[in-house]
């Protein structure tokens, strides 16, 4: 199976309470990619500058994600800053400084064409349509969005919706595309638009997937410490969509699994700054967080 996430690539500088950490690699791309990498070897779609270090491309290669698609154009990587609350739920965004991203046209090539799984990362609805008029016929399309294209290309992301298998979005974007305050029947909402899945992030309180007739909910895996939550989401999404992609079917059992995946590989992330410990990780690591996710949740019959 293929998968071909078309998103950022970025340098990150980020303060927390553990410390701070100035151009790290970042992206919603890089996340991606990086948790996906775990189960296949995805093809990245994404533009970045010619500061774009050796040693960082060399890192994605090392994870034998596709690099054909990744461009170098003429001028600075795009850069976010921001800085964490005390409670590392709130951040304020420091600086954003788009740079070639600012210009990205996300092109296909002819074998990414015919992908059967696609992941259009955070960027404007309409260079995700423009994604979704290459593509030949993917088995599973996902895409990601934010509050920002609600408030300023609502039309093209409502577009967007309508043509999507899947949809990762948090709660209170749920909230905004829909105007319902119930996250279930937000969600409901969503899926009468399109969508035969829709993936309810909500940070350190786990992910509601909804999927044909099944709801599922999935903890955040309780760490000691979190060390900077930047790319968690977009590290879920990679770890859920690079396990369905390997899978024999896609049906509620495998969606369950899948969210439990992205939520582990997630948890991960936040233990370290940029993508220290997603690009660090061994199978074995992830199988035995799986493993004890399964024993932090499993509870017996009852009687009553």
């Amino acid at each position: 199976m293929s998968l071909v996430i078309v998103g950022s690539v970025a340098y990150d500088s980020v303060e927390t309470q553990c410390g701070k950490r100035d151009n790290a690699l970042g992206g919603s791309a890089t996340f991606f990619s990086l948790a996906a990498s775990h189960f296949l070897s995805p093809e990245l779609v994404a533009v970045v500058g010619e500061d774009f270090a050796a040693e960082d491309r060399a890192i994605l290669e090392h994870h034998g994600i596709g690099l054909d698609g990744l461009k170098v154009e003429a001028g600075e990587t795009f850069r976010w800053g921001g800085k964490y609350h005390e409670d590392m739920i709130g951040r304020d965004t420091l600086f954003t400084a788009l740079n070639v991203f600012e210009h990205f046209k996300p092109e296909l090539s002819a074998s990414q064409r015919e992908t059967d799984f696609l992941f259009l990362g955070n960027i404007q609805p309409e260079l995700q349509l423009s994604v979704l008029d290459q593509v030949e016929r993917p088995k599973f399309v996902a895409a990601d969005t934010m509050n920002l294209w609600l408030d300023i290309a609502r039309p093209a992301l409502e577009d967007v919706v309508s043509k999507v298998d899947g949809l990762f979005l948090n709660d209170e974007e749920a909230r905004q595309l829909t105007g319902e305050r119930s996250v279930v029947k937000a969600a409901a909402a969503i899926r009468a638009r399109g969508p035969r899945m829709v993936v309810v992030k909500r940070g350190e309180h786990g992910a509601l997937t909804f999927f044909d007739d099944d709801m599922f909910f999935t903890p955040a895996f309780p760490l000691e410490a979190v060390v900077d939550p930047t790319g968690a989401g977009d590290t879920f999404a990679g770890g859920f969509m690079g396990y369905l992609a390997v899978q024999p079917a896609i049906d509620s059992d495998t969606v369950r699994r899948a969210a439990v995946v992205g939520s582990i590989l997630a948890s991960f992330c936040v233990e370290g700054f940029s993508v220290d410990h997603v690009a660090s990780l061994e199978r074995a690591r992830i199988v035995s967080r799986y493993e004890e996710f399964k024993a932090l949740t499993h509870v017996g019959p009852v009687s009553f």
